[in-house]
């Protein structure tokens, strides 16, 4: 607003100031009528002055520091800079990789991931053997991030209910390629480095791990036995710790698994088993009438890989684990037997 003041000493005389006011007032009234018509309907807005734009009313914001990502299966999540309170099903081993403990943990019936247990100890468990825990049960625990580690966990509508208590990023099968899976989990958690200095140090391993194979027991196939509640089966090179023997140890699996990823086992197939070294895993200690059965039997007494004293039972808790602390187990497994 304009002001009008009378220098100090210096009078001013009454018509003069009347005529000054109606002046000033004709200038105002022209200005209001210039606004006017800049925001009148039908008017260009680029002919208002340039000012920052306000954020449309719909329009999702992100907090600060937040990130961007999308998941294996399309969805566009908002992931705070470094979450707190992390619930992964399954992925336990990748999170303590990165040094992050979950809020609660996977587990089937009263059964976690026993190999983790010792640093899980404290962790509640959520039993999957149902179906995937209530998001009701879920919001007790107040995670930041939740991650599922197959796209399996997401469907019923899970993923819906997951994704109001905190954003929700899901694979499409994460044990498909833990090494690619924790780098992804490194970035959601803003662990880049952690995952990296993992990663590294792990293929330092399987590299020693290659070389003293090849010293010790070059050229020689492997079979890995999975007895189980439900049946006997030879486990293929493609997932668990078969791809661990022969994707990255390079050891040559049976042909009977050659294109399969699993195959049932029987006493009519057992002697097509051309296998130097077999591993045996009694599944969650459900497998133990079957074991028996068969290695009670004279065709498995026949085997040469039995009759060399080449078959060991190795742990179910992470032969059949999926992240790198079970795969570098196996591994230290592998190189202790074929050495003997």
């Amino acid at each position: 607003m304009l002001k009008v003041t009378a220098r100090i000493g210096e009078k001013v005389k009454s018509h003069d100031l009347i005529l000054l006011c109606i002046a000033l007032a004709g200038s105002l009234l022209a200005g209001c009528g210039t606004d006017s018509a800049k925001n009148s309907p039908g008017q260009p807005a680029a002919s208002q002055p340039a000012e920052a734009s306000a954020p449309a009313k719909n329009a999702p914001e992100a907090q600060s520091g937040e990130r961007t990502f999308k998941d294996d299966l399309g969805h566009e999540i908002q992931v705070p800079e470094r979450p707190q309170r992390v619930f992964a099903p399954y992925l336990e081993d990748s999170l303590l990789k990165l040094g992050v403990k979950p809020v609660a943990q996977w587990s089937n019936g009263n059964l976690g991931h026993g190999y983790l247990q010792g640093e899980l100890q404290d962790v509640p468990k959520l039993d999957f053997s149902g179906g995937a825990p209530s998001s009701e049960v879920l919001l007790s625990y107040e995670p930041d991030l939740i991650v599922l580690h197959t796209a399996n966990y997401a469907g019923d509508g899970v993923y819906e209910n997951y994704s109001k208590i905190a954003p929700t990023y899901v694979f499409n099968n994460a044990a498909g390629d833990v090494e690619k899976s924790l780098e992804i989990l490194g970035e959601l958690l803003g662990k880049t480095e952690e995952a990296k200095q993992a990663l590294e140090s792990y293929q330092q391993k399987v590299d020693e791990a290659k070389a003293a194979i090849e010293k010790n027991a070059p050229g020689k196939k492997v079979a890995i036995i999975r007895f189980a509640a439900k049946g006997v089966s030879l486990m293929g090179g493609n997932y668990f710790c078969g791809y661990v023997l022969n994707q990255q140890l390079g050891i040559e699996m049976t042909k009977l698994t050659e294109n399969e990823n699993s195959l049932n086992l029987s006493l009519e197939i057992l002697p097509e088993l051309d296998a130097d070294y077999i591993f045996v895993i009694n599944a969650y200690g459900q497998g133990t009438e079957r074991m028996k059965e068969m290695t009670e039997s004279s065709i498995w007494k026949s085997i040469p890989a039995v009759q060399q004293g080449h078959v060991h039972e190795v742990s179910d808790e992470y032969w059949l684990g999926s992240g790198l602390i079970a795969y570098e187990k196996i591994i230290d497994d592998v190189v202790k037997l074929m050495a003997e």
